[in-house]
């Protein structure tokens, strides 16, 4: 079959696709015939060496796919010929059939295709984690989001909403991306260049209550100083690619938080932490009440191309290889 293999630590144009093996089936795994993988920032850093999983060269990067079962075993509430999509983990997803086990496999709803649905796992159940668990978001409270174009950055303005958020403040770079983050029904869209004024002026001068962080580096001083009384950053990354520090007086001053969002870490611990995930955004997809916008589309061996987009910041919303 075929796959898209990194063969050095020199970035995204060390990826290369290669003839491997297909994965054999087993009593333990579910076999999907992938027709989209997801391309997500830490494919990009794994490509640089930079990341803090460091496999072995030569390997598959990709963490997430959308597909058609080809075989389950018994007892696995899986069928030949169930849309579904799953994690792979760090790594594996950008071949052509991959096996996932069944605690990390989800039924497709029929209301989401498959590039959408390859784009789903990592970005919103990373997000979801995020405002229900480590940020608490609460009703009728306000959310800024940081790279609100980006992946991490449309869920969380699509999502959102539907768990009580009343505002939705995104922070773009471009008219492009403003345009864009109003179609997902952004609250309220700011300019990268003067956003923490804009964003005063907004609040009435009383700050957010909840800030999502996925990019961190110079804008993360400002973004505490954004806070509301109580307020919570969450820190979900670094696509800044630098990590900043905080004095912890500008929290302590605001009775406010700065909160550790590792949603990988987390399911690892216990796989079935993502079936309760689901369960509860599952409702939401399945009534197309939560739209999952539609990705930025590459052909399987443009895979180089899509992670130099990616890092670039050439594309909006989340990139998606097709393979079918």
């Amino acid at each position: 079959m075929r796959a898209m293999m990194v063969t050095a630590l020199d970035g995204p144009r060390a990826l290369v696709p290669v003839e491997i093996d297909e994965p054999v089936a087993d009593e333990s795994t579910i076999l999907v015939e992938v027709h989209a993988a997801g391309v997500s920032f830490p494919d990009l850093l794994l490509t640089q060496g930079l990341y803090q999983y460091k496999p072995e060269l030569p390997f598959v990067p990709g963490g997430e796919v959308a597909g058609i079962v080809l075989s389950a075993p018994e007892g696995s509430g899986y069928s030949p010929g169930d849309r579904v999509v799953g994690l792979t983990g760090v790594g594996g997803a950008m071949a052509e059939v991959v096996a996932l086990p069944p605690e990390t496999t989800f039924i497709l709803p029929e209301t989401i295709s498959m590039s959408a649905g390859a784009a789903l796992l990592f970005n919103y159940l990373t997000v979801h984690f995020a405002l229900v668990r480590r940020g608490r978001l609460g009703k009728g409270e306000s959310v800024l989001v940081q790279g609100a174009a980006g992946g991490i950055g449309t869920a969380a303005i699509t999502l959102a909403p539907h768990l009580g958020a009343a505002r939705t403040i995104a922070v773009v770079s471009s008219e492009e991306k403003a345009e864009y983050v109003r179609s997902l029904g952004a609250s309220d869209v700011v300019s990268t260049e003067n956003w923490r004024d804009e964003v005063l002026a907004i609040t009435d001068g009383r700050g957010v209550d909840v800030v999502v962080d996925p990019v961190g580096g110079d804008r993360f001083t400002d973004s505490v100083r954004s806070l509301a009384i109580g307020g919570r950053i969450l820190v979900l990354g670094f696509t800044g690619r630098d990590i900043p520090s905080v004095k912890v007086n500008r929290l302590l001053l605001r009775n406010a938080s700065a909160v550790g969002v590792a949603w990988g870490s987390w399911w690892a611990e216990d796989p079935g932490r993502l079936s309760l995930q689901w369960r509860e955004l599952l409702p939401l997809l399945a009534s197309s009440a939560l739209k999952i916008p539609e990705p930025t589309l590459y052909p399987f061996e443009a895979a180089a191309g899509a992670l130099l987009d990616l890092e670039h910041r050439r594309t909006v919303g989340k990139s998606v290889l097709t393979l079918r």
